[in-house]
């Protein structure tokens, strides 16, 4: 393997731990004191010279047959690699309650924030469709000009309301996890490294938990987890970029939704749509979070001439793939969307091996975009 994969599990790098940005390296001379430094900087030559290593290991492209195989074959590269690896490559991802403290028992305050005042949110945002003959709105920005407090709206209008909302409740009773209040998906779940750590920390009631991945593979060895409850959670394969086929639950259902080292997995010009159907699933106040590959990784640097697909994005030996982001990249994807930022944070860590006195810089983006509310007035 060509490292690529080392996710870097602040867990697994060193023990339990604050929040990134909390170990800093002030004096170089200690840089093999610990096994890992948050936010550390690089100098002008360094950054100058990760520069030359991407525009070197790209100059050479995977040719046309190939790219077209490494796209038609994906779930089969995929498939290959969890029969070869099953559930021992990832470690259990128990850091992400740090990182992310939405996923945490305590902190399913998007639940208490959409419980006040619900039914009138809901109804603002099914009337604001303009000609109120949609159950779901396509884009967030489409709203009527009309407040809840305009005493002229036509009674017609209000019967088409009361309509969409019995059609929503009708619609609730027909999916997995349509009793629960508080709703996470995770996009490529793998072996429920991530998925499984939800379940067992937090045994709210309400809670429910679905998963999908690319690979029947891995969502085989979900199912086939002694930890896998079907009343707590639903795992099923999904290809991300599918436009044709379905998700489980209905638009406007989810209250979290998590991408941890997938979205690099999928081919730049599809991703954009991706995020878009997903934005869609998430309830008004809901919020999607990200952790994946930053610019100038490390695996980015160790790829040879003769991977790189397009720019920034790679094929590993075992034929799976991967891409390279910007936070600019990033925010452009959430905010076309219809998202609105609440973090999006590059994590430059120096991890070290004590033993061989390596030094390893890793580049991650972390990302949180929420839906937005509906306002009272347009």
């Amino acid at each position: 393997m060509d490292g690529s994969f080392a996710e870097g599990d602040p867990a697994a790098v060193c023990g339990k731990r604050q929040q990134f940005g909390s170990r800093f390296l002030s004096d170089p001379a200690r840089v093999f004191h610990h096994n890992a430094w948050d936010n550390v900087e690089w100098s002008e030559e360094q950054a100058a010279e990760a520069e030359r290593k991407v525009q070197e290991n790209s100059t050479q492209r995977v040719c046309q047959e190939k790219q077209v195989d490494y796209e038609i074959n994906a779930d089969k590269y995929w498939n290959d690699f969890y029969k070869i690896h099953e559930n021992g490559f990832f470690k259990d991802r128990h850091w992400l309650f740090t990182e992310f403290p939405e996923l945490a028992p305590s902190q399913n305050h998007l639940k208490n924030l959409l419980s006040e005042n619900k039914r009138s949110e809901v109804y603002e945002y099914y009337r604001s469709g303009e000609d109120g003959s949609d159950l779901m709105m396509e884009e967030q920005h489409s709203c009527s000009s009309v407040s809840l407090e305009d005493k002229t709206q036509p009674p017609l209008m209000e019967e088409s309301v009361t309509q969409k909302l019995r059609h929503l409740e009708i619609c609730a009773n027909e999916f997995p996890g349509s009793s629960a209040t508080y709703r996470i998906l995770e996009v490529g779940c793998g072996v429920g490294n991530t998925v499984f750590p939800i379940l067992q920390t937090n045994n709210d009631p309400s809670l429910f938990v679905y998963c999908c991945d690319f690979s029947s593979t891995a969502v085989e060895l979900v199912k086939t987890n002694s930890a896998y409850d079907p009343s707590r959670c639903f795992a099923f394969v999904h290809d991300l970029c599918d436009e044709d086929k379905s998700y489980p639950m209905p638009e406007n259902s989810l209250d979290v939704i998590i991408l941890i080292f997938v979205l690099s997995a999928v081919i730049p010009d599809k991703m954009q749509n991706a995020i878009n159907r997903l934005s869609r699933l998430l309830k008004p106040g809901g919020i999607m979070l990200l952790r994946d590959y930053g610019r100038y990784d490390m695996a980015q640097l160790r790829f040879k001439k003769g991977q790189c697909l397009s720019e920034n994005f790679y094929v590993r030996g075992d034929g799976t793939r991967v891409y390279f982001f910007t936070q600019d990249e990033l925010d452009t994807l959430f905010t076309t969307a219809g998202l609105e930022k609440v973090q999006n944070l590059v994590d430059r860590r120096l991890q070290v091996n004590r033993g061989k006195q390596l030094t390893m810089y890793r580049v991650w983006i972390q990302c949180k975009y929420r839906k937005p509310l509906v306002s009272s007035t347009s």
